[in-house]
This record gives C-alpha cells, sequence and structure tokens, in this order.
C-alpha cells in the first residue's frame, strides 16, 4: 500500500484520539510555555500551535471564538490571546522550537521540547502616550448671575 496523499501522522490511534492528542499537547504548551515530548508528537503540534498564534495575534471576538474550540481549557485560550500573542507581535512566523533532548529510556524514542522562540517572561516595550496639558485660558470664564443676585 502507498502513502502518497496521506497527510499527517496517525499516531497508532483513532481520528478522535488524535485530535484530543493534539490539542492537549498545544493547551500544556500555551500554559506551560514549554513542553517534551516525542520528535513526531513535537512536529505535528508545532504547525498547530503556529496557526492558533497567529489567530490569537489578529485578535477579534470570531478569532477568540476559533482558538477557545480549538483548544481544551478556556484559560488556555485566554493567556493565548491576552498575554502571549501581544508579545510575539515582532514575528510574523516560526513562534516556535524544536530542540532534540535525550532518548526515552524505556523504548529509545527520540525526545524533543518544544517551545516559544522569544522570551515570554519580558514584557515587550510599550509605548507611552504623551499627554499634552490641556489649553486653560488666561482669563477665567465671567460667573454666571442669576436673577436675584443681579437686583
Amino acid at each position: 500500500m502507498h502513502r502518497h496523499g496521506y497527510k499527517g501522522r496517525k499516531f497508532g490511534r483513532e481520528k478522535d484520539e488524535r485530535r484530543a492528542l493534539i490539542k492537549g499537547l498545544a493547551d500544556s504548551l500555551i500554559l506551560n510555555e514549554s513542553i517534551e515530548t516525542t520528535l513526531p508528537k513535537a512536529k505535528e503540534t508545532l504547525p498547530y500551535v503556529e496557526k492558533l498564534i497567529t489567530k490569537a495575534k489578529a485578535g477579534g471576538l470570531h478569532n477568540r471564538r476559533q482558538i477557545i474550540s480549538s483548544l481544551q481549557t478556556k484559560e488556555a485560550a485566554h493567556k493565548l490571546v491576552d498575554d502571549i500573542a501581544p508579545k510575539l507581535t515582532a514575528r510574523n512566523s516560526g513562534h516556535l522550537r524544536i530542540e532534540k533532548t535525550d532518548v526515552r529510556r524505556g523504548d529509545n524514542a527520540q525526545m524533543a521540547t518544544l517551545s516559544f522562540v522569544d522570551d515570554l517572561k519580558v514584557a515587550p516595550v510599550a509605548k507611552k502616550a504623551e499627554k499634552k496639558p490641556a489649553k486653560t485660558s488666561e482669563k477665567p470664564a465671567p460667573k454666571k448671575t442669576t436673577a436675584k443676585e443681579a437686583k
């Protein structure tokens, strides 16, 4: 049997199990900012999370709802949109990196660390809006008098 035209890895799981696995890995990556998993799982999770980051950077209610449906917890979705995405505005893509680590002792599987390229601990430098002093007239405004005071 040939593999032409078959995208993605199966991981020996059914479709819904695979989808839940990728959602869980993406959720953990966003909450912990770095995860260690097997190399094939990291390679499948990377484009999934990159697309979510692109949606989070675009902002908007529709994109936020799509991100919530693509992750397991709302906390991770809100953290991605509110905290992480504003810190990644300097890049257009390539927000994540995969680094190979040791092999797993039990089955000799190649392990990898999936993490963000930029340091998320450092907040981006925000431009402070300079406030112009309010214009004050040198002459005080004339005091309005009522009809009773005028008499």
